[in-house]
């Protein structure tokens, strides 16, 4: 299985209103993506920081949900108000769902 974290950070907390509005409809996307095992979001809005975690059967899985959909969309209406960004992914076993929290963040730079 196909392992991706991220972390955002918003210039603005008006980005981070805009992070969290486009948020429902990407997350109806990540339900319905073929290969999906799974998504979860860490927010911290009024510190503009967001964190996403997410199981995919593969790579292309992956690509093929960021590529299509609300994410694409969504992802290049919120580029300028982005001050930082973070991602790594990694290979596990899909014994190892839930993937925890403390993984993501120890392998996020």
């Amino acid at each position: 299985m196909h392992v991706f974290a991220s972390r955002f950070e918003t210039r603005t907390l008006w980005g981070a209103m805009k992070f969290l509005a486009g948020t429902p409809a990407v997350w109806r996307q990540v339900r319905r993506s073929p290969g999906a095992y799974g998504a979860t979001l860490r927010a911290r809005p009024f510190r503009r920081t967001f964190w996403t975690l997410s199981a995919w059967e593969s790579k292309d899985a992956l690509h093929a949900f960021a590529r299509a959909g609300a994410h694409g969309p969504a992802s290049r209406g919120l580029a300028p108000q982005m001050r930082d960004a973070a991602f790594t992914t990694w290979q596990a076993s899909s014994e190892d769902l839930p993937i925890p929290w403390s993984e993501a963040l120890r392998r996020l730079p």
